[in-house]
């Protein structure tokens, strides 16, 4: 973990390269509630933290990308967009360069050391950070001029092409538009945000890492996707005007049951329910209704492990384990699932017993540890000279 990240990086990149970068961070995301809907056209709930991605970003005089990542110790070098066995890392970057490309903008040789202290496949969207960050660095020093959203949807469609995971909009969106001490719901149609302030006075965010990453993550990921889509099609018969479970409601949902494999209606049902569930943790917001938001935060993880079966046993071990820890308000996986962070609210005061009593009952459960992460809402990406 990089402990004083801008000089870090600054350092490196002139032993490596000379030159004289841009400095760009770009945090990574946690979603309160809402999770598997943003590619359903529904709403999301994220925020972007005070975990980050740190970049040195210059222009060399030649037609080569050079990459150095920290969190891997790894170098790479190409002049080729069309990659085969690289690092997989090395993708979300030539894919962000393409997007550029596509634009017919002239994007020339780079220079780029970046590290961090995002957890790797925690869930907390290293890989929105790096995409969006990178974008966000090209931006600045080829003076494209582009705006944050044309940043957002080219860091999407990187990931899309080069790294083929068909992720919703949410990741890249809260890591640019993240805004301090905020929250914001994302209406993944029309990409209209509303920011919430989080009282945090009484309150924390703790992320337990579960330390697995089953294989599955990617591939039951698209195939959810896929799943979705497919109840949609089914649904169209009945009502050609929807175009996604987010213009469905149960009782369309229900009437159709019938017509519909049981596996496809389970996961239509959960995020139709999900989609209800964000606006109602809006209004519980409103009210500064905690007991509320973080009812609603255990009936989203009972969905996502029974209806949308993305849980795994590490994640719920943890998520259950907090139900009778009075200092627990809410719990429930966090990201695309089968393993990552639990992500909880908790009462402030209280966070080594809550680190104590989930550390022992995980630790009796799996034999493995947890990592427990702490985490201030922050502002999205910045540039600075």
């Amino acid at each position: 973990m990089i402990i004083n990240p801008v000089l870090t990086v600054r350092e490196k990149h002139y032993k490596l390269y000379l030159g004289n970068p841009i400095i760009v961070t770009a945090p990574g995301r946690i979603n309160l509630i809402g999770e598997h809907t943003d590619y359903n056209d529904g709403f999301v709930l994220p925020a972007a933290i005070d975990k980050s991605i740190t970049f040195a970003i210059s222009r060399n005089k030649s037609d080569r990308f050079r990459f150095y990542s920290f969190d891997f110790d790894e170098s790479f070098q190409t002049t080729d967009l069309n990659l085969k066995n690289a690092p997989q890392w090395v993708y979300y970057l030539i894919g962000v360069i393409a997007q550029f490309k596509k634009l017919d903008i002239d994007i020339a040789g780079i220079d780029c050391v970046f590290g961090g202290n995002i957890p790797i496949g925690a869930g907390l969207s290293s890989s929105a950070a790096l995409e969006c960050g990178f974008a966000a660095g090209i931006n600045k020093l080829f003076n494209c001029k582009l705006t944050n959203y044309q940043l957002v949807k080219m860091a999407q469609t990187a990931e899309h092409e080069y790294a083929g995971v068909m992720c919703g909009i949410m990741d890249q969106f809260a890591s640019v538009y993240g805004k301090k001490d905020h929250v914001f719901r994302l209406d993944c149609r029309s990409h209209d945000y509303n920011y919430f302030p989080l009282k945090m006075d009484k309150y924390v965010i703790a992320l337990v890492n579960t330390k697995v990453e089953h294989e599955l993550a990617s591939s039951e990921y698209n195939l959810r996707r896929k799943e979705c889509e497919a109840g949609v099609a089914i649904l169209k018969n009945d009502r050609p005007n929807i175009s996604s479970l987010r213009d469905v409601d149960h009782a369309l949902l229900v009437s159709n049951r019938d017509n519909i494999d049981p596996t496809i209606y389970n996961r239509c049902s959960y995020v139709v329910s999900e989609n209800q569930r964000v606006i109602d943790a809006c209004e519980a917001l409103d009210k500064s209704d905690f007991e509320e938001f973080g009812k609603l935060m255990y009936q989203s993880h009972e969905g996502l492990r029974k209806k949308y079966q993305v849980s795994c046993k590490e994640l719920d071990i943890l998520v259950k384990g907090t139900i009778d820890i009075e200092c627990v308000l809410g719990s429930r996986m966090m990201g695309g699932g089968f393993g990552g962070c639990t992500i909880n609210l908790i009462k402030r005061g209280f966070e080594s017993d809550f680190e104590n009593e989930i550390s022992h009952i995980y630790k009796k459960e799996t034999g493995i540890d947890p990592d427990f992460y702490f985490v201030n809402l922050s502002d999205g990406v910045s540039v600075m000279s």
